[in-house]
């Protein structure tokens, strides 16, 4: 397929600014993969379509607060930093994009802080923004992070089109974030509740939990054309053998298994072993990019926001509900005002 195939208009109105005042009080479109029929709902309907014993599997990462702001020496030029993942806690370093880039050279120091407490040499270059920084501190590793942490925003997408706020750091993390890493959040566990999951556990849904540590590339649309020749960032996971465990039992009785978000789908994709839809455990990296035609093998539902055009997660969700579904269904959205982005609504595709 075509990059160009995944374009659609997408006014700025329609992107959400803020979350629902309720995690789940979103709403949430249905799309029937088989049909292509489309029914809209409040997004607690969304457990109208499960029962006892079958299975929710979430991704349980955790995200940190990624963009931070910093004084150049000499110039003091004000520059953002935002970043990717620590490259070695024992020398303090990191992998960093920078903002402008232009200005940042191999050998100048960065200044973090009102202060300038926090002090970083950029030691070389990675692509075009990307740095690699190393920490001048003198102290204990957790110590440092927890400093770092504090001068940082939440790693909000910039297309949302408002300055970040305190609270981002609440509203872009999911309830059940527990292994930090990521710079994106799982867009689709956001919608999760206290009282979302207490239903589920009164009607007998399981869950399950993979790590998968979203990276900058879920919101970067392809670079050529054909699809066939895209590559995307590797970006690291984990499927442990607890969720091995539930997922293959689920597999074995037939029970329904939604995979809630495109991270966590690719997250099973990845561990998956032959043509029966068994996993096994991961621990590394993956840059599986997932597009039409393709056939999964694990999860037979997918639950996921509304994404932005040309990337990613919608072209993923264009395999999992077919390319005419799932385009018509956007389509439909856009028309409906639903609500885009990582604080937006939500789409449940079922057979």
């Amino acid at each position: 397929m075509k990059l160009s195939q995944f374009k659609y208009n997408l006014p700025q109105e329609n992107i959400a600014q803020y979350p629902a005042l309720n995690r789940d009080t979103c709403r949430l479109m249905v799309l029937h993969r088989s049909t292509g029929d489309i029914e809209h709902k409040d997004f607690v309907g969304l457990l109208d379509h499960y029962g006892e014993h079958d299975l929710f599997v979430f991704n349980n990462t955790r995200v940190f607060p990624a963009r931070l702001y910093a004084n150049k020496e000499k110039t003091g030029a004000r520059i953002e930093v935002f970043l990717l993942r620590e490259l070695n806690a024992e020398y303090f370093l990191w992998d960093v994009i920078v903002d402008p880039a232009r200005k940042i050279r191999i050998g100048n120091k960065l200044f973090f802080g009102e202060d300038g407490s926090i002090v970083a040499e950029v030691i070389d270059n990675t692509t075009n923004r990307g740095r690699t920084l190393r920490f001048l501190y003198d102290g204990d590793h957790e110590e440092f992070k927890e400093h770092l942490f504090k001068l940082g925003e939440a790693p909000v997408p910039k297309f949302i089109g408002r300055d970040n706020e305190q609270e981002d750091l609440e509203r872009y993390q999911t309830l059940f974030a527990a292994k930090e890493g990521a710079v994106c959040a799982p867009s689709a566990g956001l919608h999760f509740s206290k009282q979302m999951l207490k239903r589920m556990e009164i009607a007998g849904i399981d869950s399950a939990f993979v790590t998968f540590h979203n990276g900058l590339g879920q919101f970067q649309s392809a670079d050529v054309e054909d699809l066939s020749k895209n590559k995307i960032d590797s970006e690291q996971m984990a499927v442990e053998p607890e969720c091995v465990s539930r997922v293959n039992e689920a597999r074995e009785k037939g029970q329904r298994i939604l995979a809630v978000g495109t991270s966590t789908m690719r997250a099973l994709e990845t561990a998956v072993v032959g043509t029966y839809g068994r996993i096994k455990e991961y621990s590394g990296w993956t840059n599986k990019f997932i597009f039409p035609p393709y056939n999964f093998r694990v999860a037979d539902s997918l639950l996921a926001n509304f994404h932005l055009p040309m990337t990613p997660q919608l072209m993923l969700s264009a395999a999992f509900g077919g390319y005419e579904n799932t385009m018509n269904a956007y389509r439909t959205a856009v028309k409906e005002d639903y609500r885009f982005g990582p604080f937006g609504d939500a789409m449940l595709i079922v057979e």
